[in-house]
Protein backbone atom coordinates (compact mmCIF):
# COMPACT_ATOMS: atom_id res chain seq x y z
CA UNK A 1 0.00 0.00 0.00
CA UNK A 2 2.57 2.63 1.01
CA UNK A 3 5.11 1.42 -1.52
CA UNK A 4 2.63 1.31 -4.38
CA UNK A 5 1.45 4.85 -3.70
CA UNK A 6 5.01 6.10 -3.16
CA UNK A 7 6.16 4.48 -6.40
CA UNK A 8 3.85 6.70 -8.41
CA UNK A 9 5.28 9.85 -6.82
CA UNK A 10 8.78 11.15 -7.26
CA UNK A 11 9.81 13.05 -4.17
CA UNK A 12 12.38 15.75 -4.89
CA UNK A 13 15.43 15.51 -2.70
CA UNK A 14 16.07 18.63 -0.66
CA UNK A 15 19.85 18.29 -0.67
CA UNK A 16 21.85 19.39 -3.69
CA UNK A 17 24.74 17.45 -5.19
CA UNK A 18 25.83 13.95 -4.31
CA UNK A 19 24.64 13.77 -0.71
CA UNK A 20 24.57 9.97 -0.60
CA UNK A 21 22.14 7.65 1.15
CA UNK A 22 21.27 10.09 3.93
CA UNK A 23 19.62 12.38 1.38
CA UNK A 24 17.50 9.51 0.14
CA UNK A 25 16.53 8.63 3.69
CA UNK A 26 15.60 12.27 4.32
CA UNK A 27 13.45 12.27 1.18
CA UNK A 28 11.62 9.18 2.45
CA UNK A 29 11.08 10.70 5.88
CA UNK A 30 9.83 13.96 4.37
CA UNK A 31 7.49 12.10 2.04
CA UNK A 32 6.05 10.08 4.91
CA UNK A 33 5.57 13.20 7.06
CA UNK A 34 3.77 15.00 4.23
CA UNK A 35 1.71 12.18 2.73
CA UNK A 36 1.29 9.65 5.53
CA UNK A 37 1.42 11.45 8.90
CA UNK A 38 0.02 8.29 10.51
CA UNK A 39 3.32 6.47 9.83
CA UNK A 40 5.92 6.75 12.60
CA UNK A 41 8.83 4.91 10.92
CA UNK A 42 10.32 4.41 7.47
CA UNK A 43 12.56 1.53 6.46
CA UNK A 44 15.51 2.07 4.14
CA UNK A 45 17.31 -0.59 2.13
CA UNK A 46 20.22 -0.56 -0.28
CA UNK A 47 19.22 -0.92 -3.92
CA UNK A 48 22.05 -3.40 -4.50
CA UNK A 49 20.84 -5.99 -1.95
CA UNK A 50 18.51 -8.39 -3.76
CA UNK A 51 17.95 -10.78 -0.83
CA UNK A 52 16.42 -8.49 1.80
CA UNK A 53 14.93 -10.74 4.53
CA UNK A 54 11.14 -10.90 4.69
CA UNK A 55 11.32 -10.34 8.45
CA UNK A 56 13.54 -7.25 8.17
CA UNK A 57 11.05 -4.66 9.41
CA UNK A 58 9.63 -6.89 12.15
CA UNK A 59 13.08 -7.71 13.56
CA UNK A 60 14.35 -4.13 13.35
CA UNK A 61 11.24 -2.81 15.05
CA UNK A 62 11.29 -5.48 17.77
CA UNK A 63 14.95 -4.74 18.57
CA UNK A 64 14.27 -1.01 18.61
CA UNK A 65 11.37 -1.45 21.01
CA UNK A 66 13.13 -3.92 23.34
CA UNK A 67 16.27 -1.79 23.59
CA UNK A 68 14.45 1.53 23.77
CA UNK A 69 16.58 2.75 20.86
CA UNK A 70 15.44 5.43 18.43
CA UNK A 71 16.80 3.72 15.31
CA UNK A 72 17.66 0.19 14.21
CA UNK A 73 19.99 -1.14 11.53
CA UNK A 74 20.93 -4.53 10.12
CA UNK A 75 24.22 -6.41 10.41
CA UNK A 76 25.63 -9.68 9.09
CA UNK A 77 28.97 -11.40 8.93
CA UNK A 78 30.42 -9.03 11.51
CA UNK A 79 29.53 -5.97 9.42
CA UNK A 80 26.97 -3.28 10.11
CA UNK A 81 24.70 -2.24 7.24
CA UNK A 82 23.60 1.23 8.36
CA UNK A 83 21.71 2.06 5.17
CA UNK A 84 19.43 -0.89 5.91
CA UNK A 85 17.54 0.56 8.80
CA UNK A 86 14.37 1.65 10.51
CA UNK A 87 14.11 5.42 10.92
CA UNK A 88 11.61 7.38 12.98
CA UNK A 89 10.00 10.12 10.93
CA UNK A 90 10.64 12.39 13.92
CA UNK A 91 14.40 12.57 13.14
CA UNK A 92 13.83 14.34 9.83
CA UNK A 93 14.57 17.85 11.16
CA UNK A 94 17.82 16.69 12.75
CA UNK A 95 18.76 14.83 9.56
CA UNK A 96 17.94 17.85 7.38
CA UNK A 97 20.16 20.05 9.57
CA UNK A 98 22.96 17.48 9.56
CA UNK A 99 22.88 17.27 5.76
CA UNK A 100 22.34 20.91 4.85
CA UNK A 101 24.01 22.87 7.66
CA UNK A 102 26.68 20.44 8.85
CA UNK A 103 27.34 18.76 5.47
CA UNK A 104 27.19 15.34 7.16
CA UNK A 105 27.37 12.44 4.72
CA UNK A 106 28.24 9.45 6.94
CA UNK A 107 25.29 7.43 8.19
CA UNK A 108 27.25 6.07 11.17
CA UNK A 109 28.13 9.55 12.38
CA UNK A 110 24.54 10.66 12.14
CA UNK A 111 23.07 7.58 13.82
CA UNK A 112 25.62 7.90 16.66
CA UNK A 113 23.57 10.90 17.85
CA UNK A 114 20.69 8.56 18.75
CA UNK A 115 20.12 5.24 20.44
CA UNK A 116 20.76 2.57 17.82
CA UNK A 117 19.77 -1.10 17.95
CA UNK A 118 21.81 -3.33 15.63
CA UNK A 119 20.19 -6.58 14.54
CA UNK A 120 22.44 -9.39 13.27
CA UNK A 121 21.42 -11.92 10.63
CA UNK A 122 23.36 -15.09 9.86
CA UNK A 123 25.64 -14.66 6.85
CA UNK A 124 25.83 -18.38 6.10
CA UNK A 125 25.03 -20.14 3.90
CA UNK A 126 24.20 -16.89 2.04
CA UNK A 127 24.39 -13.38 3.40
CA UNK A 128 20.91 -11.81 3.14
CA UNK A 129 22.65 -8.47 2.56
CA UNK A 130 24.72 -9.76 -0.38
CA UNK A 131 25.65 -6.84 -2.63
CA UNK A 132 25.10 -7.19 -6.36
CA UNK A 133 27.30 -4.44 -7.80
CA UNK A 134 29.08 -6.05 -10.74
CA UNK A 135 28.00 -8.26 -13.63
CA UNK A 136 29.69 -11.16 -11.81
CA UNK A 137 27.64 -10.43 -8.68
CA UNK A 138 24.45 -10.52 -10.76
CA UNK A 139 25.44 -13.90 -12.19
CA UNK A 140 26.10 -15.17 -8.66
CA UNK A 141 22.75 -13.85 -7.42
CA UNK A 142 20.93 -15.48 -10.32
CA UNK A 143 22.73 -18.78 -9.64
CA UNK A 144 21.73 -18.62 -5.95
CA UNK A 145 18.12 -18.00 -6.97
CA UNK A 146 18.14 -20.80 -9.55
CA UNK A 147 19.61 -23.25 -7.02
CA UNK A 148 17.05 -22.25 -4.41
CA UNK A 149 19.81 -21.04 -2.08
CA UNK A 150 18.86 -17.38 -1.96
CA UNK A 151 17.69 -16.32 1.48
Amino acid sequence: PLYSSAASDVYKRQVEGHAGPLAGILAGLEWAAEHRPDIAHVVSVAADTPFIPRNLVARLDAARQVSGADLACAASGGWSHPVIGLWPVSVRAALREALIVENERKIDRFTARFGLATVAWEAEPVDPFFNANTPEDIVEAEALLAAGRAP
